[in-house]
């Protein structure tokens, strides 16, 4: 993070309980207009004239369909069809701006440097020269998911049900705009938490060290968001996703659910069936966050992305696996 933003965030009384997790003093009163400093996700940039030949020959989108009017999730993969990281791909004149974890950007860096070769393409890594802020309003007009707007800054729909935009901008931009936003426009500053259990809510399905390379990108429902050309041609996994795609379907998918323990599971933690007195391991957490905007006072369900077997996700009685085999309930997926 840039010095210069993180000085600015100490000023308007933010507190950092780590490098990416951020936190503001409570308010009182609802407000439905917030602002999030958004540190937990990185921007790698890829330019140069050959930029978009090696992100098709990578990436399960089709670099193709993407403008500055349109972004799109999507995922880089091992050969083996396991997914490396989801990202979401921007387009900025010639050069593409990928929003990916910011524990993830380095090992993706490193591995998309291996297929640069000859070719002329830049990887920087620039999430000290551009801020990430998220806005959540209700009367943000987000029509279509990733539609893009790009004026002196860019701003990407990142959810219809929820009103949110993400917005990418130079520090002394990002300067500007949180002080206008928070000062005359009455948006509250409000925990960077809060961002991700809002993704989690509309099934952003962000990845983590220990996710990284356990799926493949169906079991993310990364066709379902839009994150997967079946049209491409070739790119690294493509065939384990495209034989998933044409001879059947992923044995396991992504759910919203929620449960009742009172400590946030650990991404890659076990979740089980109990059928009978017998207990079956059938999928995994892949995020876990509790609501930073409930009353102290009231308790709040963990809500959770979770990876199931597809057959038994119905049916089960579905518990996670830990000492008091706290219950998970599923809920309906967010986008039809």
């Amino acid at each position: 993070m840039n010095q210069n933003w993180k000085n600015f965030l100490l000023n308007q009384h933010a507190t950092f309980e780590s490098d990416t997790q951020i936190t503001f003093p409570a308010v009182a009163g609802y407000n439905d207009k917030t602002i999030y400093p958004i540190a937990h996700l990185a921007i790698l940039t890829v330019s140069g004239k050959d930029a978009a030949k090696l992100l098709q020959g990578q990436m399960t989108c089709d670099i193709n369909d993407i403008t500055e009017t349109k972004s799109s999730l999507g995922a880089l993969c091992n050969p083996k069809g396991r997914t490396l990281t989801t990202f979401l791909l921007v387009k900025s004149g010639a050069t593409f701006l990928m929003i990916l974890p910011e524990m993830l950007l380095e090992s993706v860096k490193k591995r998309l440097q291996m297929y640069i070769l000859r070719s002329d393409v830049t990887l920087t890594n620039s999430s000290d020269q551009l801020c990430l802020i998220g806005l959540s309003d209700p009367a943000l007009q987000t029509e279509a998911l990733f539609a893009t707007t790009q004026q002196t800054f860019i701003s990407v729909n990142f959810s219809t049900k929820h009103n949110r935009q993400l917005i990418i901008v130079e520090v002394d931009k990002a300067i500007a705009l949180w002080s206008e936003w928070v000062d005359h426009q009455d948006f509250k500053p409000k925990n960077s938490d809060q961002w991700r259990y809002l993704d989690i809510l509309s099934g952003i399905p962000w990845l983590t060290n220990e996710t990284s390379e356990e799926f493949i990108p169906q079991m993310l429902n990364l066709d379902l968001l839009g994150g997967i050309s079946f049209n491409k041609g070739c790119y690294t996994g493509q065939e384990i996703v495209a034989r998933t795609h044409y001879l059947g379907k992923a044995k396991r998918a992504l759910f919203l659910a929620e449960s009742d323990a009172p400590l946030m599971p650990t991404p890659n933690s076990t979740i089980i069936a109990d059928t009978a007195g017998t207990e079956q391991n059938i999928g995994k957490v892949l995020l876990a966050q509790h609501d930073q905007l409930a009353p102290e006072n009231e308790s709040s369900p963990v809500k959770m992305l979770i990876v199931l077997l597809v057959s038994d996700s119905h049916t089960q009685h579905l518990t996670l696996k830990d000492q008091n085999h706290h219950k998970i309930t599923l809920l309906p997926w967010p986008h039809s």
